[in-house]
């Protein structure tokens, strides 16, 4: 079945590091005080989790910081920019924050018959129960089999989170996954892969699967042109 997304990315003139993304995200909340939508920050008025795929991510882009909107957060994030504030706290260091460019997209999210290729990057998609499962397996083939498990799981939790359903299977094949390494969030050390994958599924560049991806964990991206007519970003730069 599938459906149309919509998706907005404000890329800012901000030069950023990765590990300053949640530090980001903080200081664009900030910024708008109570003026908030809840799509930026995930929290009701009840100051509760939406536990719902985000549909506001605040990304790295070419060394600049991106906010990325999907769909109902498109139609919100403008409110960032009718703010007024153009500078920000991020950490230590105030700094000036002005869009750089805007690009908007429309892409057909759907099954195809033909696979697709993707980069994913800093993939986050282990929790305590499926590490301890992880880490037991005894071959490599044992571990990208439940990898592509997860990653398949993660991708139709992103769609759920977008309204899209699916009408056949989703194929998700793993042909690159890089060596496991740790990178920290709120203090605590977390095991993230690099992976070039395939799938039948389209998706628009820069959403993010796995765990937190509103401050840019599990970056997707699609690597190159092919024959089913979806969409491909033409952005060379990495996140």
């Amino acid at each position: 079945m599938g459906r149309f997304v919509r998706t907005l990315t404000i890329t800012y003139d901000l030069d950023i590091g990765f590990w300053e993304m949640p530090l980001f995200r903080g200081a664009v909340i900030r910024a708008m005080g109570a003026m908030a939508d809840v799509l930026f920050h995930n929290h009701t008025d009840s100051d509760r989790l939406r536990y719902a795929y985000p549909l506001i991510q605040y990304k790295r882009i070419g060394n600049k910081a991106s906010i990325v909107a999907i769909d109902q957060g498109a139609d919100v994030v403008g409110q960032f920019a009718s703010c007024g504030c153009n500078m920000l706290q991020i950490g230590q260091r105030e700094v000036s924050c002005n869009v750089l460019r805007i690009q908007p997209c429309r892409v057909l999210v759907q099954l195809w018959e033909s696979l697709l290729h993707y980069r994913l990057c800093r993939w986050m998609p282990l929790n305590d129960k499926n590490y301890a499962i992880y880490c037991k397996l005894e071959t490599p083939i044992e571990r990208k089999n439940m990898l592509e498990s997860i990653l398949r799981g993660n991708l139709l939790a992103m769609l759920k989170g977008m309204g899209v359903w699916l009408d056949g299977n989703l194929v998700v094949k793993i042909n690159y996954l890089s060596e496991p390494f740790l990178l920290q969030y709120k203090g605590v050390r977390l095991m993230a892969f690099n992976v070039d994958f395939e799938s039948n599924l389209s998706i628009p560049t820069h959403l993010g699967v796995g765990r937190h991806v509103s401050v840019g964990f599990g970056t997707i991206m699609q690597c190159r042109e092919n024959q089913t007519g979806a969409r491909v970003d033409e952005e060379k730069n990495e996140l």
